[in-house]
């Protein structure tokens, strides 16, 4: 998985009925956009997050 900040990290649920987790990915620990990513989350918390396979990438729209 590789990312660049401004990028969108979703997380699916992990159980029936959970929803998925949306964040803008804020901060890039490895010059290669490989995680763990510093994500800024839907409900303004941050944290780091190394995605498991639940997660994808959805580039920043307008992005070259």
């Amino acid at each position: 998985m590789k990312a660049k900040i401004g990028d969108r990290l979703v997380c699916e649920g992990q159980h029936v009925g959970d929803r998925q987790r949306v964040g803008t990915i804020i901060e890039i620990s490895h010059s290669d956009g490989t995680p763990p990513y510093r994500v800024r989350w839907s409900d303004g918390h941050e944290t780091y997050v190394s995605p498991g396979p639940d997660a994808h990438v959805q580039p920043a729209s307008g992005g070259s």
